[in-house]
């Protein structure tokens, strides 16, 4: 993956009147004559699409790097659009992965031409030795990945912004902290959801976000999550009723409910796209029917197609490309 980073030109400093922002025809509501053409609805969000993805978080598994597991997964919705993707290599020699990636006598995707790094690690409690090792990868000057693998508590909070304050101190220039199990947060699909909204849990992962959200280097990557079952699947092209089934519907109210506080604190500037779970992840997916639910859930908040844009190619373009 090697993108490009978006140029900007400086703007007029002219003081002309500013022209007045038109609204689309779907802000007003079509009048009862049977004219309701002319007044086009806002897009279905099973039809509201990115024009292209980068999947930040595709898992190699027994060294395939032609990703051939992936691509099947990913099926011709999902992978028609992928414009590029970031690898997780667990195990792996990466010195000997990069240069197996850039020999060119093998045909690997386009989207895997150009071979940035980041690093990775995974988090429990703050430690002297975390802190050095976090200070270590953050100076190599590339992202650095964390997993979180303690459940999310006040105390984790606090332990978890002491190691990014004492990591980051006196570096004239911070890389981006991408956080892995946070959206959605691991999660007990056996508690009703009319209970969920008022639930110490939930309330204590809105205050949670909104802190992490004050590190203006923190990312979230938005991943399959560990609720101890797999992603429901999309109902296939050949099936005549396309409604989804009770169980994905229920997936979506849920997602949504983590989703909207995520971007209220972080914006949709810091939210990241993948399709693979955590390693530690309690339930398995498939890279097309997260990839749905995932853009489906967004879709349903109702957000601009500039946001869908960012969440899912533009954010990890910006973290994960070339310096």
């Amino acid at each position: 993956m090697s993108p490009t980073p978006p140029t900007q030109s400086a703007g007029s400093r002219s003081r002309a009147p500013r022209p007045k922002p038109k609204l689309p025809l779907s802000a007003f509501s079509p009048p009862n004559s049977g004219t309701g053409e002319s007044f086009p609805l806002p897009p279905s969000p099973t039809t509201t699409h990115p024009k292209a993805i980068v999947d930040a978080n595709v898992i190699v598994k027994n060294g395939d790097l032609k990703l051939s597991l992936w691509k099947a997964e990913a099926g011709q919705i999902l992978g028609s659009r992928v414009g590029g993707v970031v690898l997780s290599l667990p195990g792996a020699d990466l010195e000997e992965a990069v240069q197996q990636l850039e020999d060119k006598t093998q045909s690997f995707p386009d989207y895997l031409s150009g071979v940035p790094t980041s690093l990775s690690t995974v988090f429990n409690e703050s430690t002297s030795e975390g802190v050095e090792s976090l200070r270590w990868a953050l100076g190599r000057g590339r992202p650095v990945d964390v997993d979180i693998q303690a459940a999310i508590s006040d105390a984790v909070l606090e332990s978890f912004e002491d190691i990014i304050s004492k990591a980051t101190s006196g570096l004239t220039k911070v890389p981006p902290i991408v956080l892995s199990n946070i959206l959605p947060p691991p999660h007990d699909l056996e508690l009703p959801i009319v209970k969920l909204m008022n639930h110490p849990t939930y309330l204590a992962f809105q205050s949670q976000v909104a802190a992490l959200s004050l590190f203006p280097d923190v990312y979230v990557k938005f991943l399959p999550p560990s609720w101890d079952a797999p992603t429901p699947p999309t109902p296939s092209a050949e099936v005549a009723d396309r409604s989804d089934t009770q169980q994905k519907k229920e997936w979506k109210r849920r997602i949504k409910m983590y989703l909207g506080p995520v971007m209220e604190a972080f914006g949709y500037q810091r939210i990241i796209f993948g399709s693979s779970p955590c390693p530690t992840s309690s339930g398995s997916s498939i890279a097309s029917d997260w990839y749905e639910i995932a853009r489906e859930s967004l879709s349903e908040l109702g957000v601009e197609q500039e946001f869908i844009e960012a969440v899912f190619y533009g954010n990890a373009k910006k973290v994960y490309g070339p310096e």
